[in-house]
This record gives structure tokens, sequence and C-alpha cells, in this order.
């Protein structure tokens, strides 16, 4: 395997190694790229002898010495490749080109561009006709209407992840203006705004019958993606189908496709016309829209070949800091693995997804469900629920809350919670499995809304 206009390879992190030429070079090339450290010249896998402090080296490196800001549009990730430890730099093509070194500013020292296999100096009249052209209106320069905001909500998720949020985390997570004023990424951030994500539920094939319609927001944009991803997997029943052999489980719409649909939408959604993404349920179909078409230069192509080109890279950069994201250009990939590309259109405008139910569904409010959650449960068991936030392993969950001792775990907390009604196992038929996980039942999240 040798390099290409996408992809290169270092031998090993030392001081002779430019890793922010390489860097800026890709995120100044509109298809962005990868580079490989543990692959020599030639193709071989060495492997990286001390993987966790380049890693560290690497995210430091990038972070501080490449203006403007390349955070939310790079991962650093290990592989395993011929059992041997690699590092894997993922760039995105950025957006607010030209992107170059702090030390040098715009000059041909400071910007460079990927011209094949190499990152070359790139041209003083290419760097100012690239700053000239510089995106002006994303959500970071655009100034948020409300200066009065609190974030007491993204605090306690980043401190769910053992992550604290110091008193500089508004510059740290790039929530100011130029200016030093909020911007509209601190808006959709914070406690309260204006923003709402909605939930439609119709009766047949199309909108002439509307049965539910749910608002998920005017709060942490963080905070309504959760709960819209709760509603979502309320209404994603389980069909099972029982044979002479076997009980088939089918949910209606694959659960990993979903939940990267979920927030794609939400995180790559132009919020500069104050227009959310909605989300609509249908008898046979789930539809999920976003504003904003492909950027500019990036074709349809490249969209499914999972290159990332992140409109909102603040939001991105957030989401991946709370583990919502796994790691940059995964979830159009992750999509198709369960849908073909026919459930995407485009227009100039908008994006939409559609998947097909893989059963008709019968569409009724669950009111016997909403009277079953007036249920009064324990304290630990409300903790319990709270922290769900789809498929978990009893390790998992355990770790989550934070207790050591197992028996107490399972007597106080899981047991009560199955009792109840309120989680259910993945594979009931066996229940020792040592795949079994734990979801929480259409009551189980109608408690969840509830309690949060």
């Amino acid at each position: 395997m040798s390099e290409t206009n996408r992809i290169e390879y270092k031998q090993e992190l030392n001081s002779d190694v430019d890793i922010e030429k390489e860097v800026i070079a890709f995120l100044n090339y509109h298809e962005g790229g990868i580079i490989y450290f543990g692959i020599d010249k030639q193709g071989k896998v060495v492997g990286v002898s001390d993987i966790d402090s380049d890693m560290l080296k690497i995210k430091d490196r990038i972070k501080n010495n490449i203006s403007p800001s390349a955070m939310g549009l790079f991962d650093v990730v290990a592989e395993n490749k011929e059992g041997k430890e690699l590092i894997k730099i993922i760039v995105a093509g950025g957006t607010e080109k030209p992107y170059f070194k702090k030390k040098f500013g715009m000059t041909e020292k400071g910007c460079f561009i990927r011209t094949g296999t190499a990152a070359e100096p790139m041209p003083q009249a290419m760097i100012d006709k690239l700053f000239a052209s510089r995106t002006r209106n994303s959500l970071g320069k655009i100034r948020s209407n409300r200066q009065d905001l609190t974030f007491e909500q993204l605090k306690i998720y980043y401190e769910e992840k053992g992550l604290n949020l110091t008193k500089y985390f508004k510059q740290n997570l790039e929530l100011l203006t130029e200016e030093n004023k909020l911007n509209y990424v601190a808006y959709l951030l914070a406690d309260e705004n204006g923003t709402s994500i909605k939930v439609a539920k119709y009766s047949g094939t199309d909108r002439v019958d509307l049965i539910e319609n749910n608002e998920y927001g005017y709060c942490s944009l963080i905070k309504a993606t959760k709960r819209v991803i709760d509603k979502l997997e309320l209404e994603n029943k389980t069909i099972s189908k029982i044979t002479y052999k076997e009980r088939i489980d089918t949910r209606l719409w694959n659960a990993v496709a979903l939940r990267e649909a979920i927030i794609n939408a939400i995180i790559h959604n132009d919020y500069t016309r104050e227009i959310p993404p909605k989300f609509e349920i249908f008898s046979d179909r789930l539809e999920i829209t976003s504003y904003g078409g492909l950027f500019e230069g990036m074709t349809q192509e490249d969209f499914f070949d999972g290159l990332s080109l992140p409109r909102n890279k603040e939001l991105m950069r957030v989401y991946k800091d709370l583990g919502m994201v796994e790691q940059l250009g995964s979830g159009v990939p992750r999509i198709l693995q369960a849908y073909n590309k026919d459930c995407f259109k485009f227009s100039e405008n908008f994006l939409r997804m559609t998947f097909p139910a893989s059963k008709k569904l019968s569409m009724q409010v669950s009111t016997q469900v909403t009277m079953q959650v007036s249920t009064q449960v324990s304290t630990q068991v409300e903790e319990l629920i709270k922290v769900f936030s789809g498929e978990h392993t009893r390790q998992d969950l355990q770790d989550k809350l934070k207790l050591a001792n197992r028996e107490n775990f399972r007597k106080n907390y899981l047991q009560l919670a199955l009792d109840e009604e309120l989680i259910e196992l993945t594979i009931p038929e066996k229940p020792n499995s040592s795949k079994q996980k734990y979801r929480l039942t259409e009551k189980g999240i109608l408690m969840k809304e509830k309690l949060i």
C-alpha cells in the first residue's frame, strides 16, 4: 500500500517530522486526508513504541500551533495492523482556509497544500485568494443575540465523562467571537435558547393526520439531542418472530444507523438561518431532514465515501468530547452498512434521509405506557435510568454510576429496575450470556423524559 493524495506515512514521531505542515496541507485540501505513524515510506508496518505519549504530543501540537483553530477538524486514534500499534490522524478539509502555522502566519512558510503525495508551500497568490473568500458566516463568527447565557447543563455532561470545564472553557470550546463576545455556538449549547427540534408522528404515509408533535429544545443542544435519541429509541420497536428453532428479533430501523443519522442531522445542520432539523415518523418510514445542502466543492461521491467537511466544527468538537461522535467521517459509512444510497435525497438547501420501516406501523399514542410511568421508584433506580443512552453491559452501567460493590448494584439498582419493567435484557432467552446488555423499555424511556 503506497502513499496517495489523501494518505501520508510517517515511520515515527521525532524532531525531524513536521506534523503541523502535513496537517495544514490536508486542512487546506478540499478532501482532507489521513496520516499514519508506524508505517514507513515503502508501506511497511513497523508500529509505534510509545503510542499514548505520541498521541498526546500530536494532539497538543495540532491544537496549539495551527490557526485558525483545527479543533473539531481532526481525530487522533489508535489502530492495530499486522499485530502492531499505529497512530491514525484523520484530517477534514477545513472551511476557514487558509490554515497556517501560527509561527509564520499567512505566508509561504506557514501555509501548505497537498500536491500529489507531498505537502508543498502554498503560493502567496493562492493564500490571498483563499483568505479573501474565507467563510464569514460560520457559527463561531456570529454573535449571540443574548450575552447572559449560562452553561450548567453542558458542565454536567462534561462531568459525567470525567471532564471538568475550567473557567476558560468558553475560550477552549471556541464559544467566543473575535471580539470576545458569546457566539452562536454558545447560544445553541446554553441552558436556555430559542432552538427547538420537532419529532412529529403521522397516522398514515402522508402529513395529513398528525397524531403527535413533540418539541425537544429551548435548552442545551446536547440535552435536546439526547432527548430526540431517547424518543426515537422508544419508537424503534422490536418485532419478534418465533420459529420452531429460534426467536428472531428485528427493530423497525437499524439502531446503529438511526443513532448516526440523528447526530449527523443535528451536528451538520445549518443553523445560520435558524432552521433546526426535523424528524417525522410515518406508518411506513422515518424521515430525517436537516437544513443545508452539500458544501461547495463537495460531491455526492465525496459524501458517500465518508469525506468529512464539518459544517459546525465547534459543535463537532463538543460532541466528540462527550463521546457522542466516534471519529470524523464514520457516520455516513455506518448508515450505508444498513441502508443504500437511495435513502439520501439532496437538494440545494436540504438533506433528507429516509429509513423504511421493517414492518408497517400501527400508529397510535401509547396511553397505557404513559399511565404506567406514574410508578414510584427508588432514588437508586432513578439514577440508573438517567445514565442510559442506548444498550449497555452491566459493567458499563456500574461504571457510569461509579459503584464498586457488584451486589449492591445488582440488588438495589439493576434488579429493581427489571422488576418495574423499566429496563429489559437484549438477549432475554439467554440471561447469563456473556454478550448480555440492558436497554430501556418504553416505560423506562418515558420515565427518563420525566426525570430530565
